[in-house]
């Protein structure tokens, strides 16, 4: 999908830093993923580290995810005589260097100045899928300035179908910048009850700024209709203009299964739907002619006592893994727990809060750096488990057992 610049193996970032070693450089960043957290937290002002720290409720949901990946262990096979295993898979068709994707994480500005810009420009620079969340402090056209060849997805927070108009533009605007695949959250509709932003009071949607607005500020559609309802300008009058688009796509109610029907109408490429969590709704997914879902918690922000999404996936996957793509998401940290997923089924997993964190830490350097971590560490760990591809074929539930 992109021709970008990157490491031809990622094992080999790991042969890079020993021999740097060598010289008496060290990493300026750890290697150890649950580090992550802790340096980001750090950095970033209690508002920022809460808001992307943050779970619903008493964590219990998020808690879940990371359960749910102790509940298998991956079986190596010996005397396997292969190559560096080939981390490419293929999805709508066409193929993707590798089997994770950024995940359309919002308000990328409150955790480095830089935001969206730098991971869509790391993911390019990678050949990793980035997916740009509607609620970017960065426009749709931006990000795709910044992304320049590679491979990117549009993520949906779908407003009300009274503001129909709005959703044809930002998919117009979107596939104009040459975003290949829509993925449309169900999970989202109303912020879930998030103890720590409500001790923060913080809310980042309602400010009078263009952090987690600037799609809507920067929609002509939108921009128009609060023209006409207010008459002024959004920047005449920043707060309620970012009150009114946070209504517009978080609107407090659902859609349902028949509203599908307009964005297949204005969308003509793949459409994947993301939360969900039930063999019932994967097969009706199928059925109104999805091309993809993601099985998704939301990585346990938006609703407490939930299963782990892990725990889902694999009686999903056996209902329509055969009929659309599955991608997974939620709880992910590190190569092996990639490696799990795909086993179970998934054909892409998503990364959510570890990159963030790196951008926190250090930038497109830090973004960089976990990805780079997390590729590498999922080389080897097939490599050392006789693994020879994430092809179905090699990489299956055949090379898990349960562990409790």
């Amino acid at each position: 999908m992109s021709t970008a610049q990157h490491t031809p193996l990622p094992y080999a970032y790991e042969t890079q830093v020993y021999t740097e070693g060598l010289s008496d450089k060290r990493p300026a960043i750890t290697f150890d993923p649950f580090k992550w957290e802790g340096l980001a937290k750090e950095r970033l002002s209690a508002d920022s580290f809460g808001y992307v720290w943050g779970s619903a409720g008493t964590r219990e949901t998020d808690e879940n995810n990371r359960k749910a990946f102790k509940k298998w262990g991956i079986v190596p096979s010996r005397l396997v005589k292969s190559d560096f295993p080939s981390l490419k898979t293929t999805l709508f068709g066409e193929e993707y260097e590798y089997p994770i994707a950024i995940a359309p994480v919002g308000v990328q500005r409150i955790f480095h100045r830089d935001g969206e810009v730098a991971v869509a420009s790391t993911a390019q620079n990678e050949g990793i899928t980035y997916i740009l969340s509607s609620a970017s402090s960065t426009s749709i056209e931006n990000v795709a300035e910044a992304n320049g060849n590679g491979s990117r997805w549009f993520q949906l927070y779908w407003p009300s179908n009274d503001h129909n108009d709005i959703t044809a533009s930002l998919l117009k605007r979107a596939k104009a910048a040459n975003y290949k695949v829509l993925v449309v959250t169900l999970d989202t509709y109303i912020l879930g009850w998030r103890p720590s932003d409500l001790e923060n009071g913080y809310n980042p949607f309602l400010r009078k700024d263009n952090i987690g607005v600037e799609i809507g500020f920067s929609d002509p559609v939108f921009r128009k209709k609060f023209a006409e309802k207010q008459g002024k300008s959004i920047e005449e009058d920043m707060e309620t203009a970012a009150a009114e688009w946070a209504h517009t796509i978080f609107p407090g109610l659902s859609h349902g299964w028949e509203d599908i029907q307009f964005l297949r109408q204005h969308w003509d490429g793949p459409i994947v739907l993301k939360g969900i969590q039930t063999v019932e709704d994967a097969k009706l997914a199928v059925q109104h002619g999805m091309q993809g879902i993601v099985v998704s918690n939301h990585g346990g922000r938006q609703q407490d006592g939930g299963v782990g999404s892990l725990d889902m996936l694999p009686d999903i996957v056996d209902a329509v893994g055969k009929d659309l793509e599955v991608i997974f998401d939620s709880g992910v940290r590190c190569g092996a727990d990639v490696a799990k997923a795909l086993a179970l089924g998934a054909k892409m997993v998503l990364i959510g809060r570890p990159y963030v964190y790196g951008l926190a830490i250090a930038g497109r350097e830090g973004v960089r750096h976990v990805l780079r971590s997390i590729l590498g560490d999922l080389q080897l760990t097939l490599h050392l488990s006789g693994i020879r591809s994430v092809q179905p074929e090699h990489l299956s539930r055949s090379v898990l057992r349960r562990t409790n």
